[in-house]
């Protein structure tokens, strides 16, 4: 029953998610008929499964909703910001009573709140309706059925264990007579003798007509959650209501007597002359949806443990340093047989290592509702007018990254909404348009990610930060930074401009923590601001967490990988050249190279070579060179945790076990360039 309740809230949290969107296109289009029917359906949906899985609170708490979306797709009500308020509220509760935290007090709480504000919807509506004359209310209900209603015919055959999923047949029959005229006829020919009888098994199925106006969709939404546990056939068999013809009952009630199955040709030549009218419309509407159909539609978006798919890729992970010792075996036994295989295993092993970490892909826009959400809320909280656009939400990122990603973009948005974008009245003030605009933009460079939260607010008064950064302590009076150290001042542990605690955020408020988050995911965050213009945080994010594709090299006896992705060029340089620098710049083809020499970062000893490798690797258009004795050639490594001898190691991100056992260091190229340049001042920046 546990797997069947834990499908029901995978699905569940999947249908919130479009309620959410649903909600937010709404706003912008609130007579959209379509999307209004959509939430209905979420809704009756949620409702009807909640109380089959044991979700009582759930299918009460979506009932009260579902009755406002009733009344506005029924024309009685109209959508205004009170009604988009309690239902996004609303959408909170749901997600927060899928964790079954309905004991919670603070739960408790806001559903009896939000409960009560429904009825203050629903009690003005309701009043007015009471005081209409119930006949002519009988007599207009009787016009739009006649109008608008069709009749369907459905073959409802679960299988035999449907009972064990925790799903009851008979609640969805039921269910169906919510939509309008039903008539049921349930076959038992299929039900063994007594003593055979197993109570766990489901012997019965259902031959079903239904007239509704609430279409086909609503009939689908009723077995959602149980179509890969049945056959379901749903065919429109008229576009009238066939329950107001009076021999219609008693024809196919004769007709599963005496048959056993629904005739119907017989009753399609009942109906013919009362359909001619509509036939026009019959030929642009398909006539039959069937189960398969709905198959078909999920089978390019199968629902898989997101665990299954970490134990596949630690299996490829592992698959990866085989065929690393496998490559090392076949160099050590030049084996011309031998070294094609292994080249084919490494061509597919690489190839099954792509397609399994697509798998974990996931684009950015699947986390774009919350964001709209939190820019609407704010926004109006603090009495602005912003909107959020975005741009290449289609990139794909790795599942755990979107995950880490997700609480400090949130952050960094609630600092643009708070203190980045100015109310409307100072925004006129400064020649700027009274709606502000924060631009959510992510792009692919390389093997990388970017991810921009770019806002045309106040900006950051760098001379502001400098002197709270004195202030607090943070720097010495008379430092001589330049704009760019001053700004990455706000990432600071306690720093902040806010000269008062909000609930929201402040500038700079937390970006620490921001930082951290991001560092926590292998990524990096930048910082650029121009004062009264406005501020754009860049964050830098890797394709995945798990492997990259390095430079294998050796320093003395200890083994460091450099991602690829960074390398320019690699050239051999005589020692005594390097040695006899000045600052550490070594001219080559009449170019100036900074060097780093990772032999005395890693307080290796002096080396007798006569030559050594110099690998030249970019980063923010600034170009450095990493010294190494020797290159071992391109490896693709298993990143694994650092171990507590280098963690604190900046210009460490990682390590790899090798074919033969040897524990390899991924350098992280990008740390090593920002502090070497930092440290010999290469940066081209104002001083402040």
């Amino acid at each position: 029953m546990k797997d069947f309740k834990d499908k029901f809230i995978d699905e569940a949290n999947e249908l919130i998610q479009n309620l959410e969107k649903a909600l937010l296109a709404l706003e912008e289009n609130p007579s959209d008929a379509e999307i209004i029917e959509k939430i209905f359906r979420i809704m009756h949906s949620l409702k009807g499964e909640g109380s089959m899985f044991g979700f009582d609170t759930i299918s009460k708490f979506t009932h009260n909703i579902e009755n406002i979306y009733d009344l506005i797709r029924n024309k009685k009500l109209k959508v205004n910001t009170d009604i988009l308020d309690v239902t996004l509220a609303s959408v909170d509760i749901l997600r927060a009573l899928l964790n079954e935290n309905e004991d919670d007090t603070n739960l408790k709480n806001s559903i009896t709140n939000i409960n009560n504000k429904i009825q203050n919807i629903l009690t003005p509506v309701n009043a007015l309706e009471n005081s209409v004359n119930q006949k002519n209310i009988s007599i207009v209900k009787g016009v739009e059925r006649n109008q608008q209603t069709r009749t369907y015919y459905i073959s409802f055959k679960p299988k035999k264990d449907v009972l064990k999923s925790g799903s009851n047949p008979l609640f969805l029959v039921d269910d169906l007579y919510s939509l309008g005229d039903c008539k049921v006829f349930p076959h038992f020919d299929s039900v063994p003798d007594i003593n055979d009888i197993n109570a766990s098994d489901c012997y019965v199925y259902w031959d079903i007509f239904i007239a509704t106006n609430k279409g086909i969709n609503a009939i689908i939404d009723v077995f959602i959650f149980i179509d890969d546990l049945s056959k379901i056939e749903i065919r429109k068999i008229s576009e009238i209501n066939l329950f107001n013809i009076t021999s219609f009952l008693g024809i196919i009630t004769e007709t599963v007597k005496s048959q056993k199955h629904i005739n119907i040709d017989k009753l399609n030549d009942l109906t013919h002359e009362l359909e001619i009218i509509f036939e026009e419309d019959k030929k642009k509407e398909k006539n039959i949806y069937r189960s398969e159909k709905i198959t078909e539609s999920k089978i390019s978006s199968i629902r898989v443990s997101a665990k299954k798919i970490d134990t596949l890729i630690n299996r490829v992970s592992e698959l990866i340093t085989i065929q690393a010792h496998l490559s090392l075996f076949t160099k050590q036994h030049q084996n011309d047989e031998l070294e094609a295989v292994t080249e084919e295993i490494e061509k597919i092993s690489g190839s099954l290592r792509d397609d399994i970490f697509s798998i974990r892909l996931i684009p950015l826009e699947t986390s774009l509702t919350r964001f709209y959400r939190l820019v609407r809320e704010l926004s109006h909280s603090l009495k602005k007018n912003i909107v959020l656009k975005t741009e290449g939400t289609e990139t794909e990122l790795d599942k755990n990254i979107l995950e880490g990603l997700t609480e400090p973009l949130m952050h960094i948005l609630r600092n643009s909404i708070d203190h980045g974008i100015e109310d409307p009245e100072t925004r006129i003030k400064s020649g700027k348009p009274e709606q502000g605009t924060i631009t959510l933009k992510a792009f692919y460079s390389g093997t990388n990610i970017f991810i921009q939260i770019i806002d045309d607010g106040a900006g950051i008064d760098v001379k502001k930060i400098k002197q709270i950064a004195i202030t607090k302590g943070l720097i010495e009076k008379n430092s001589n930074l330049k704009k760019q150290e001053i700004l990455n001042l706000i990432f600071k542990s306690g720093f902040t401009t806010s000269e008062t605690v909000t609930n929201i955020s402040g500038r700079g408020v937390g970006m620490d923590v921001v930082k951290q988050k991001i560092k926590e995911i292998r990524g990096e965050v930048d910082v650029e601001s121009t004062l009264g213009k406005g501020t754009t945080i860049t964050i830098k994010l890797p394709l995945t967490l798990s492997i990259i594709d390095g430079l294998l090299t050796k320093i003395e006896d200890t083994m460091f990988i450099i991602p690829i992705s960074s390398i320019e060029k690699i050239y051999a340089v005589e020692h005594s050249k390097l040695i006899n620098t000045f600052n550490n710049v070594v001219t080559i083809e009449n170019t100036q190279f900074p060097f780093f020499y990772l032999r005395k970062e890693f307080d290796l000893p002096e080396t007798s070579l006569k030559l050594e490798q110099l690998i030249i690797v970019n980063y923010k258009n600034n170009n450095i060179g990493l010294v190494v004795d020797y290159v071992i050639g391109e490896y693709q490594a298993v990143l694994k945790s650092l171990g507590s001898f280098f963690k604190n190691n900046e210009f460490i991100s990682g390590s790899s076990i090798l074919g033969d056992g040897t524990v390899a260091l991924v350098l992280d190229t990008s740390k090593i360039i920002s502090q070497f340049s930092n440290y010999n001042k290469k940066f081209n920046s104002t001083t402040v």
